[in-house]
């Protein structure tokens, strides 16, 4: 009689830290899964509770804006406004109230709207917001681009185990716990321990712990949420009221369950920190928590420095032979899947289904590297079988059930798209990790000189026709500067004798290619425009 041999998954947090940045990387098997960076200045915002005040509301946008004391103003929703805000109100001593005109109960998540899907909690009416008014909230999305951060007014605090919610008397359970006797157990154990006053949403790591584990984390939230309505209370806005975790520790707190085979940091510190952490909250995983000593870097030992190369190209390969290319534009993400190779017509519809499976599990895996949020369309390879278009469609939903961020997706369209939305919560990795072109401005593309060229002879015909100014001093890019200077008898020369124009040329490293500025001789004042 033969025995079933079954395998175990070898899954691993790695972390490797640097007085620069500190990286976290989570392993099946060796394949990363999830990858998170940490830099000191750009630490993680999202939970970060403020007290704010109201700077603009703009009912036709049905959103407002709060001043929280960053570069931009925070973006408030009039759907992320909770129905405890008025208890919130209380805390900061303000006589006016926040009216969603509406008696019903708000869920501990509600859930996202659709676009065109009337809000419920405002049927009657829309939030009376006020300039001026302070209100209490928190952040729930990363600044993206020129965006500020968005934020709601319902307040939660994570825990461990649990994730307190003031003003509330909700009791939730996470939906990954999946066993009806577990979900029992948790909701009646968390009605016994919980306060007046307050909800509770039991998380995914609280299965199978016990009361006494629930109860203590609970008693240190509701620690922390003392600190914080005293903060509220006292403090003047804009002020940083609660600041969460940094994304290591987060990433500790959140991801590091009994299914986690072994965590691996290379700093004696860092290390340290964890483990006492970790002794604390949940004793029983301490001893996963190991110290790496080799010379060696941790993230070259456990292959993953060659993973991550992967993760800043626009390219990725894959087994098959077929690849990815992945494009960023300013409203979506565009993904090509491509064959790479030829394949005969009678066996091209097998050929292309092959790589379209392989293309949909590797595209779910890099958004989760990439953490890429917002509209996502991918192109995959054209499949002339409604059941094969559908068996990919299949294969994406399996795969993105193991997102933790939400993922909404339409099936597969006649011309071979799909349509995805991935919640946004913090910057992608490749906006975290490099910045502009100076040159290019993001494009990619360079003017050419003699473009550039063209534009300042057309510029100085202008100056001639509309000022009698004859002197004149041109900043531009070195390389702009030598073109014009170029040969005996050179383009600068041309261009004063023409028009009867006296030139000095200023080399400015600051300036791209493409840009240059004119300045007047007499009062040093830019009259470019």
């Amino acid at each position: 009689m033969q025995s079933k041999v079954f395998t175990i998954m070898v899954k691993e947090i790695i972390i490797n830290s640097s007085a620069s940045q500190t990286r976290v990387a989570i392993t099946e098997d060796g394949s990363l899964i999830d990858f998170f960076v940490d830099y000191p200045e750009n630490r993680r915002m999202v939970g970060d509770i403020y007290k704010g005040k109201v700077a603009r509301v703009l009912p036709g946008i049905r959103a407002a804006f709060i001043n929280i004391g960053m570069k931009h103003d925070a973006f408030l929703h009039f759907s992320d406004i909770g129905m405890r805000t008025k208890e919130f109100q209380s805390l900061v001593g303000d006589d006016s109230e926040v009216d969603l005109d509406d008696d019903s109960e708000e869920k501990p998540n509600p859930p996202q709207q659709q676009p065109g899907q009337q809000d419920q909690r405002l049927i009657n009416g829309i939030p009376k917001l006020k300039k001026g008014q302070e209100i209490v909230i928190q952040i729930t999305k990363e600044p993206v681009s020129n965006k500020g951060v968005r934020v709601s007014s319902s307040v939660s605090i994570p825990g461990r185990f649990c994730v307190l919610l003031p003003f509330d008397n909700k009791v939730g359970i996470s939906k990954r716990i999946t066993d009806f006797k577990e979900r029992r157990r948790l909701r009646t154990l968390a009605r016994g321990i919980l306060p007046p006053n307050f909800g509770l949403i039991i998380r995914t790591v609280a299965k199978n712990q016990t009361e006494e584990a629930l109860l203590e984390d609970l008693t240190l939230l509701k620690k922390t949420w003392e600190k914080i309505e005293e903060a509220i209370k006292t403090e003047q806005p804009p002020a940083l009221v609660y600041q969460d975790l940094n994304t290591t520790s987060s990433v500790i707190r959140d991801l590091f369950t009994a299914d986690i085979s072994k965590v691996i940091i290379d700093s004696k510190k860092l290390y340290k920190q964890i483990k006492d952490y970790v002794e604390l909250v949940h004793p029983g995983l301490a001893e996963k928590v190991e110290l790496y000593k080799s010379k060696q870097s941790v993230f070259e030992a456990y292959k993953i420095e060659e993973q991550i190369k992967t993760l800043f190209g626009r390219k990725v390969p894959m087994k098959s032979g077929g690849y990815l290319v992945i494009e960023h534009t300013e409203a979506m993400v565009v993904i090509d899947v491509n064959s790479g190779r030829y394949a005969a017509n009678k066996e091209q519809e097998l050929n292309s289904l092959k790589t379209d499976l392989e293309a949909a599990r590797e595209i779910a895996r890099q958004l989760r590297l990439r953490d890429i949020g917002g509209l996502i369309v991918i192109d995959f390879i054209d499949l002339e079988d409604d059941k094969n278009r559908k068996k990919v469609y299949d294969e994406l939903k399996k795969e993105f059930r193991r997102d933790r961020a939400k993922v909404s997706l339409l099936p597969m369209s006649d011309f071979g798209l799909v349509e995805i939305t991935r919640q946004r919560i913090r910057q992608n990795i490749i906006q975290m990790t490099f910045e502009q072109c100076a040159y290019c401005a993001g494009t990619g593309l360079l003017t050419k000189k003699s473009h550039v060229l063209h534009d300042i002879e057309e510029w100085i015909g202008k100056h001639k026709a509309n000022s009698s100014e004859r002197s004149l001093v041109l900043k531009c890019h070195p390389s702009i500067a030598s073109k014009l200077n170029e040969g005996f008898f050179s383009m600068l020369l041309k261009l004063q004798l023409k028009n009867f124009i006296r030139i000095k040329i200023v080399e400015e490293n600051t300036l791209s290619m493409h840009q240059y500025r004119f300045y007047s001789q007499n009062g040093k004042v830019d009259i470019t425009n």
